[in-house]
């Protein structure tokens, strides 16, 4: 193998995104993965842009830039310094984009919405993935992804060929270890088993259009729809949708507090028309809240069995279906069984060390 094994850090010090945890959850797997692998001759290093605070890692070595370039743009310090400093290692990207000019890189690309839903984006980033997407995926020697759902979608979209993608799931069993606040229920005046949580999230692949449809409707006048992330009341009326009186917007919450929210809700909606993965629905799994999803995109493939189903366009349909899982207690109980099942088949151990593996394929022993 290379000596050095170099995680692309730009994402450190930026807005949280869920692109971004993945790649924390991954690399920190990977510490603790090669930690117990005493025969692995590579070293690993994390490259960061900036004197931000980074998790402590216990074999991967935290490599800081050089202080001349650090009022470098990221895009610059991504494309031209970090292929030129690590010029002798091979470079793992965790978040969509890495180097183009770096043809000894594995890059993790988690779906292909900017072709499949590209209403959801604007034209400046659309076009600005294609580009990417497009020499990443024929210079870079391994394509990673989160789903066999994303895998086929790639192959589709011609970003990459199929024998050159590995499929890495992700894992979910980091909820477990995050004491849940539940302070939050106070300030919502939430009452346990009576909301239904689901992303406050305005790209209309996201579909939060249906869920508002719904919680319009009599059968769920008496439950409370609780959205939470950045997107506002008045960001979904200025798009025209109207919001019945039993929605709340949580606003941007703490992992604590979300985890304190999921384990008191009546349910987890999850209506996208795709999702490279989709990781809220398995965290919600995880802690036992029971999930009512589309069954579009890698949704199936993710939560299998231990999901409800709804049709993503008919908003009578996911009335029914809510109603199901906060009233009926054995179609309840039997979500949540499944559920933790499902959800204990997604760890970031086994995501580190299908990684860890597929790189090693690709690079010299």
């Amino acid at each position: 193998m290379y000596k050095t094994i170099a995680f692309n850090g730009k994402f450190f010090g930026a807005e949280l995104t869920g692109v971004h945890r993945v790649a924390e959850q991954l690399i920190a797997a990977t510490d603790a993965l090669i930690a117990e692998q005493s025969g692995d001759s590579a070293d690993y290093a994390l490259v960061i842009r900036n004197s931000v605070k980074v998790p402590s890692y216990r074999k991967i070595l935290c490599v800081r830039e050089n202080p001349l370039v650090r009022r470098m743009h990221r895009i610059a310090w991504e494309q031209l310094y970090l292929p030129l400093a690590r010029r002798k290692d091979f470079i793992l990207n965790l978040c969509n984009l890495g180097p183009l000019f770096h043809h000894d890189s594995a890059t993790l690309i988690h779906d292909a919405q900017v072709y499949s839903a590209p209403e959801s984006y604007s034209l400046s980033f659309r076009l600005w993935y294609k580009l990417l997407f497009f020499f990443i995926g024929r210079r870079h020697k391994l394509i990673v992804t989160v789903s066999e759902f994303s895998r086929r979608e790639l192959v589709h979209y011609g970003v990459a060929s199929a024998d050159k993608i590995v499929v890495v799931h992700n894992g979910c069993d980091h909820v477990l270890q995050i004491r849940p606040d539940e302070g939050r229920l106070a300030t919502l005046n939430l009452a346990p088993r009576r909301f239904v949580l689901a992303l406050a999230n305005t790209q209309k692949h996201k579909n939060i259009a249906v869920l508002l449809k719904a919680f319009a409707k009599s059968e769920l006048q008496d439950v409370t729809l609780v959205l939470f992330g950045g997107a506002k009341k008045a960001d979904f009326e200025d798009l025209g949708h109207v919001v019945p009186p039993n929605v709340q917007f949580a606003g941007w919450v703490t992992d604590p507090e979300l985890v304190g929210l999921m384990i008191n809700a009546g349910a987890l909606a999850f209506p996208s028309l795709t999702e490279g993965f989709g990781l809220p629905p398995l965290e919600a799994m995880a802690l036992g809240c029971p999930v009512v999803a589309a069954p579009f995109g890698a949704l199936p493939e993710v939560c299998g069995k231990a999901a409800l189903y709804a049709d993503p366009f008919d908003p009578d349909e996911w009335s029914l279906k809510i109603r199901t899982v906060l009233d009926d207690e054995a179609v309840r109980q039997s979500l949540i069984s499944a559920g933790r099942r499902q959800a204990g088949i997604f760890t970031w151990k086994q995501a580190a060390r299908n990684l860890v593996d597929a790189v090693k394929a690709v690079t010299p022993a």
